[in-house]
């Protein structure tokens, strides 16, 4: 048996961690009144930073899930909901430690900059350009690589590996980084398809085009 319980919420308590806060609300006045309320804060290296506290579940508007971890109530953002779903809540394993860790299999999007660079040579030359100079070099740090599958028209298909691949934050990664620096630096493209089967690896439309 796992320490973890199974659920279908976006972010499981361990049975210590769920214990522990359950020991800490029975201190706090009206304590079956209030919820854990956990927002990201920030980031901090690769990984999330997160910021939690009492407060009445009562307060939670429509821009809040409330979720029932066994006794506890959690309160989360519905902005967050990509970043942190499947997180679990822990205590700390250091057992000389007081607080708490998060298991999060999400992390940031990482910042790719934007600017002139120069291109030279058709648009999957200068597309893959782009890719070399400014997208990866900026998600290696992530450890993800974007491939460039093909161009037809207007369109570019890319294959996201290494970390992006499967990440939950991939998505994110394509729309608000990826894809803005190549629709700003090769005006051709007007759309960027990520191909990239995220449950398997399996790069379905590369398959489909040797065909």
């Amino acid at each position: 048996m796992s320490d973890t319980d199974v659920s279908t919420n976006l972010v499981t308590v361990s049975d210590k961690a769920q214990a522990k806060l359950l020991e800490m609300l029975a201190g706090e006045p009206d304590g079956e009144s209030l919820a854990l309320w956990l927002v990201i804060a920030g980031t901090q290296g690769q990984s999330y930073a997160y910021d939690m506290w009492f407060q009445a579940t009562d307060e939670a508007g429509p821009e809040h899930v409330v979720e029932t971890n066994g006794d506890l109530t959690l309160v989360l953002q519905n902005a967050d909901a990509d970043k942190i779903g499947g997180a679990t809540l822990d205590r700390n394993r250091n057992l000389l430690e007081e607080g708490f860790v998060f298991d999060n299999p999400n992390s940031p999007s990482p910042d790719i900059p934007q600017g002139d660079i120069e291109l030279s040579g058709d648009v999957p030359e200068r597309v893959t350009q782009v890719l070399e100079q400014r997208i990866n070099p900026a998600i290696a740090s992530h450890g993800g690589v974007v491939q460039l599958v093909g161009v037809d028209g207007d369109t570019v298909y890319l294959h996201l590996g290494g970390g992006c691949q499967g990440c939950g934050m991939a998505s994110v990664t394509l729309s608000q980084g990826i894809e803005v620096a190549i629709l700003e630096m090769v005006p051709e493209i007007k759309n960027v398809v990520d191909v990239t089967d995220h449950s398997s690896g399996d790069n379905p439309y590369y398959e489909a085009a040797k065909k």
